[in-house]
């Protein structure tokens, strides 16, 4: 083995890292690929095989080369050799019944067999190159005994491969490629997954994998209260998937989670409640569960989990026991962009939660009834909770489910009358609430205030600073740092909403979904009546047999919607109005009849077509096997145009940093906002613009009317 080790697979990283030699990764991928296998119902020795071949073609002097310090790449004129078309040309050492399975694996672990986005797949290749086969058995003679001799290490049975035969063979591999049709390969996302894994862990793969694809133990939700309706309702059924619809507070989470008998993909629409939720069922899980693999999956994920290199890296791979995310992280598998194999594979067999389904909107609320759609499909099974959703919402997830397939339940109405905690008020303005807020000052409430438009709530919170210096109060939205966000996330759970005396939260819509917290008083912005009454839930959220014997109300107060449509953005106008039309004044909200407004406002269930875009119709994968789409087609569905920005005081420790602490000083952005007016955009990480840092408040967050070029501190510049 010694005379192997100065073939490498990777090179030392930034990290500080040594390079991992060929044998040692091809060894790490094997293995994983061997479990992962092994949970799809897949042939393990088939998986061992690909594993052990797919990067063999790194053995090449021209890629081992380039791993070299020394390196450097030339502008022009680099030869386009792929390690793995390399590694194909040692197929012929493999069974010939199990060929098409490895082709599947390794032909296109990197690239898109046709379509990459810089001519390097397969087929691309073998299109635009004469020379394709030439560049890739280049220095034959220097690395053909050294990859015989690697395979012959892992116990294969080789023999010399010839040029001549090497040439045929990847002839032949171009012709089977060429002749596949549509659909996906799992083999090749099984490949892929265990290539990503053993990549990431390195040497602690071997040890990490054994606690990969693992049930998780969930007893702990069999716990039952009279104060939760949900958690004394039996949830065997022998219907596959479930539709809930019940008030914040019922219990919906331990609900769904006990209807699952497989690893669990636990979904919910943003940053806030999912990193919520990460913490929620990482605490109620570990003890029954020790070493639970449990990632959470955002952009920000780093951010929220130990500080531990191990679980920062796993983050992102496959084989949680549960995983909490958003549902953009399987999106892929409706546009078939890169990974959607992987993705696919990894949610085989699985449980998958879609809590609070209804807050999505538009062409979100399209990709996720699609994502449905494909789980589904797939044998998934899918358990969906909401505490407002829309008839002709509902109504449309149980004609893509099947309704005999679907457990359904709701409260009665009851159970319902138990949840009536608010008394909706109309007033005129803000500024007619001015005696309600120092009443509630006087009396040490807890006041939450909710803006539609982050603008908005940072004009008011400056004005809340100077009209009550002396109260404690804080403001929380997306246009934070990532770091600064997390932190607020915890003092807004953590300390407001613990404290005894009186303070004043201002915040977007980032309050709206699974966020713990009880205040005393809301003063909200109109918004879409499913909106508010997720809103409504973090007051008076905290529930005994005290309140509700007592039938205890606190306020909200709902200011009225405003005229224009460009005002109501983000939202609907129309929308908003009929919502506000809605609501009571000055009496309580019953939530008995919650349902019967929530669709007098939505009285059609209208939704744009991403037929366009997506790539599974009818059934299938309307995409060639073994290709994949660019992701940027994903964006352009969902309409994203956010960049990343960081200060010009941030610029340096960015560019040192790695990619887990590169994250907690970037703020998301519009690319409108940004774009073509002079900033600097680096070339390191997410490739941010850089900001002045007088465009940016630790306490107020990013300053609209502050972000131009003109405001960088000049002296930092000049240094």
């Amino acid at each position: 083995m010694k005379k192997f080790n100065h073939l490498l697979a990777k090179s030392a990283d930034k990290k500080g890292n040594p390079g991992t030699t060929l044998i040692d990764h091809l060894e790490h991928v094997a293995c994983v690929a061997e479990v992962f296998a092994e949970y799809l119902g897949l042939d393990t020795n088939i998986a061992r095989t690909g594993a052990l071949l797919h990067d063999i073609g790194k053995a090449s002097p021209v890629f081992q080369e380039r791993l070299k310090p020394t390196y450097k790449r030339p502008l022009e004129g680099h030869d386009p050799y792929r390690h793995e078309l390399g590694s194909l040309l040692f197929l012929n050492l493999v069974e010939e019944a199990i060929r098409p399975q490895v082709i599947d694996m390794v032909v296109s672990h990197h690239k898109s067999m046709l379509g990459d986005k810089r001519g390097y797949g397969l087929l691309d290749l073998d299109e635009g190159r004469e020379d394709a086969f030439e560049l890739h058995s280049k220095y034959w003679e220097d690395w053909h005994d050294e990859v015989l001799g690697v395979l012959e290490y892992f116990g294969w049975e080789v023999r010399p491969i010839s040029l001549e035969e090497a040439a045929q063979t990847f002839k032949e591999i171009i012709e089977y490629c060429d002749e596949k049709g549509n659909g996906w390969s799992i083999w090749k996302g099984l490949l892929v997954g265990a290539d990503h894994y053993a990549s990431a862990m390195i040497y602690s793969t071997e040890k990490l994998v054994k606690k990969a694809f693992k049930i998780p133990n969930t007893r702990f939700y069999n716990r039952q209260h009279p104060l939760y309706p949900l958690s004394l309702v039996s949830t065997d059924s022998t219907r596959k998937h479930t539709l809930i619809t019940a008030p914040t507070g019922a219990g919906k989470t331990d609900f769904l989670i006990r209807r699952c008998s497989g690893r669990i993909f636990y979904t919910l629409p943003f940053q806030a409640s999912i990193n919520a939720m990460f913490e929620r069922v990482e605490k109620d899980l570990r003890k029954d569960n020790p070493g639970l693999d449990l990632r959470l999956l955002h952009a920000a994920s780093r951010i929220v989990v130990k500080d531990d290199t191990e679980e920062k890296d796993l983050q992102n791979l496959v084989g949680a026991s549960v995983k909490v995310l958003t549902p953009y992280q399987m999106a892929s598998i409706v546009f078939a962009s890169k990974g959607y194999e992987t993705v696919l594979a990894d949610l085989q067999n699985c449980d998958v939660i879609l809590d609070e389904i209804h807050t999505y909107s538009g062409v979100s609320k399209a990709i996720v009834l699609k994502i449905v759609e494909v789980l589904a499909h797939f044998g998934c099974r899918l358990h969906i909770g909401t505490a407002t959703m829309p008839s002709k919402l509902y109504q449309a997830i149980l004609e893509i489910l099947g309704r005999e397939q679907v457990f359904e339940f709701k409260l009665a109405e009851a159970e319902l009358d138990q949840f009536d905690r608010h008394i909706i008020h109309k007033p005129s303005s803000f500024e007619s609430l001015k005696g309600v807020i120092k009443k509630a000052i006087r009396e040490k409430e807890k006041i939450l205030i909710v803006c539609n438009r982050v603008v908005a709530s940072q004009e008011l919170f400056k004005q809340l600073t100077l009209e009550y210096p002396r109260v404690e109060k804080m403001l929380i939205h997306s246009r934070f740092k990532r770091g600064d966000r997390k932190r607020l996330e915890t003092e807004l759970k953590e300390y407001y909403n613990e404290r005894p005396n009186a303070c004043i939260v201002v915040s977007t819509q980032v309050v709206e979904v699974s966020l713990d917290i009880s205040f005393d008083l809301m003063i909200t912005d109109a918004a879409p009546l499913d909106a508010l009454i997720q809103r409504f839930g973090r007051i008076n959220r905290k529930r005994t047999a005290e309140t509700v014997k007592s039938k205890l109300r606190k306020p909200i107060y709902v200011l009225p919607p405003p005229e224009e449509e460009k005002a109501a953005k983000p939202y609907d106008l129309e929308i908003i109005q009929r919502s506000y039309e809605q609501l009571p004044d000055g009496e309580e909200l019953q939530e008995r009849y919650a349902q019967a407004k929530i669709d007098a406002v939505f009285t059609t269930f209208e939704h744009p077509s991403i037929e366009q875009n997506a790539r599974f119709k009818n059934g299938q994968f309307q995409i060639k096997e073994l290709t994949h789409v660019s992701k940027s087609v994903l964006f352009e569905s969902l309409g994203i145009d956010s960049v990343s920005c960081i200060t010009e005081s941030d610029k340096e420790r960015y560019m040192r940093s790695n990619r887990d602490h590169r994250i907690q000083y970037e703020i998301p952005m519009r690319y409108w906002s940004v774009a073509n007016k002079g900033f600097e955009q680096l070339e390191w990480g997410s490739h941010p613009f850089v900001i002045p840092d007088k465009a940016y408040s630790a306490s107020v967050g990013l300053l609209q009317d502050l972000m131009d070029p003109k405001n960088y501190d000049v002296t930092r510049n000049f240094l």
